[in-house]
């Protein structure tokens, strides 16, 4: 394994220690920190339309300085690092605030937290041609066609972003350097002017090796989309439903993920915040939001606040314990912090925002549970999902629901598929688990103006009782 270059910031970061004492040479200015992130990458996308590279929209590059002024909270973001420029920061901020007073000097922690960390991965995706990448893709979409004259079209697209970032203030001295790769290939059908597509995702806190995984996985995509082809419209009515992990995931992100990011526990829009402490869901379910030790694309050594990354458990064998939080809201509520305050980039606010979120295994096996449904569906390919944190609404639109009969499967295919229900109810009826944990991050999170984050949920596959229509 290989890792990730941790010498970006060798050159420019005295520049940036001396930027945070000359700052800290104003009495006014307290709480004072500097985020500064250098971040690159591409997207690759064939399809029969052709081949388009691109940037990756998270490439970035500049810093944030957060401090605290006896008006209150004040951010100053920039993306000039040149001396000359970083030297006249403190008077631009000086007249910005109207505070201005230089009879101070910071204090440094005796236990100012440094580290430098970086991820690993197998092979570097700036290192390989882009001809090479797109020859992959090519390759795919081949193989795709050429499953079944069925098969009209397979969107293949691989993207990967290398984050460096840079945290400094009195009591910290982080740097982050992080690589993840994500990849998607949808195949599509068209038959009597009805179209299908089957949406199958891919991601590593890692390289360009996912491509292989990409190429290794196509014929089951492929043949999802040809079962797709007969499938018939859902029956509307409340059953007994394996949700496969990817469902799972999304159940997790919109209900439990969404619900207990505690900004909107300040704002009272989430129903979850009168519910601490109480069961809220099956003993069966424990749930996580951890940016600590998953290794996948949301995972992180720290925030965008400095804070450190880490394993928060949400619902403990189906009590609700714990949200999550970025400083601000943890400070209000009085509660510790989780380290979840993430940004779009450094020109935009922090957020309560989450990360890798998934349910525990448990002990059962996918076969035993399918056995044990005498009519219901086996629901797979999480598609979106909408909800209501303030009513406890949940909505998720499922791709491909196969019919369970006497505990077998039947071949009988329903689509689409929506699963919608009031979440305590929903979690409440979990009564299987299954033994296995998976976790996807191809998708991104968007909250307040549409600021995005990429995100990973999942988990095992569950039995629960939904309303689908």
């Amino acid at each position: 394994m290989n890792k990730v270059d941790n010498n970006v910031f060798i050159k420019i970061k005295p520049e940036f220690e001396n930027l945070l004492t000359e700052l800290g040479k104003n009495k006014f200015f307290t709480d004072i920190s500097i985020l500064a992130e250098k971040s690159e990458g591409k997207t690759y996308r064939h399809s029969k339309s052709g081949t388009s590279i691109n940037d990756n929209m998270f490439a970035t590059t500049g810093a944030v300085i957060r401090l605290t002024t006896p008006a209150g909270l004040y951010e100053y973001s920039f993306n000039n690092f040149s001396k000359n420029f970083l030297n006249t920061i403190p008077e631009i901020i000086s007249k910005e605030t109207g505070f201005s007073d230089s009879s101070s000097n910071l204090v440094f922690s005796e236990t100012r937290i440094v580290f430098n960390k970086q991820t690993d991965y197998k092979t570097n995706p700036k290192d390989v041609n882009d001809s090479i990448i797109t020859t992959y893709l090519n390759d795919i979409y081949n193989t795709a066609k050429s499953y079944s004259e069925k098969i009209s079209d397979c969107v293949c697209v691989f993207q990967y972003l290398v984050i460096h970032k840079l945290f400094l203030s009195a009591s910290k001295d982080l740097e982050q350097h992080l690589m993840w790769s994500v990849g998607t290939t949808t195949p599509y059908v068209t038959v009597n002017g009805k179209s299908h597509y089957y949406y199958k995702p891919y991601s590593v806190l890692g390289g360009a090796e996912i491509l292989d995984i990409m190429n290794s996985h196509i014929d089951d995509a492929c043949k999802n989309v040809i079962d797709l082809i007969d499938s018939e419209a859902a029956t509307p009515g409340t059953y007994d439903v394996i949700c496969m992990p990817d469902v799972t995931g999304l159940i997790a992100h919109e209900a439990f993920g969404h619900g207990v990011e505690e900004d909107m526990f300040v704002k009272d829009r989430a129903l979850a915040k009168n519910y601490m402490n109480k069961q809220i869901a099956s003993s069966l379910v424990t749930m996580h939001d951890n940016a600590f030790d998953v290794s996948q694309a949301a995972t992180y050594f720290f925030d965008d606040e400095g804070e450190l990354s880490s394993d928060t458990v949400i619902i403990d064998k189906g009590i609700l314990v714990s949200g999550i939080n970025d400083l601000l809201s943890a400070k209000f509520l009085n509660v510790p912090p989780t380290g979840n305050g993430r940004r779009e980039s450094y020109e935009r606010k922090v957020y309560t925002r989450m990360t890798n979120t998934y349910f525990e295994p448990g002990n059962s096996t996918l076969e035993d549970m399918i056995s044990s449904v005498k009519y219901g569906y086996l629901l797979d390919n999480g598609l979106s999902g909408m909800e209501d944190p303030k009513n406890w609404g949940i909505q998720c639109m499922v791709n491909i629901g196969r019919e369970i009969k006497d505990g077998k499967l039947t071949g009988k295919v329903i689509s689409p598929v929506c699963l919608s229900g009031y979440v305590p109810d929903l979690l409440n009826s979990i009564s299987m688990v299954s033994d296995t944990l998976t976790l996807s991050g191809s998708g991104y999170c968007g909250k307040g103006y549409k600021e995005w984050v990429k995100v990973s949920d999942g988990g095992p596959a569950i039995k629960a009782r939904v309303t689908i229509s």
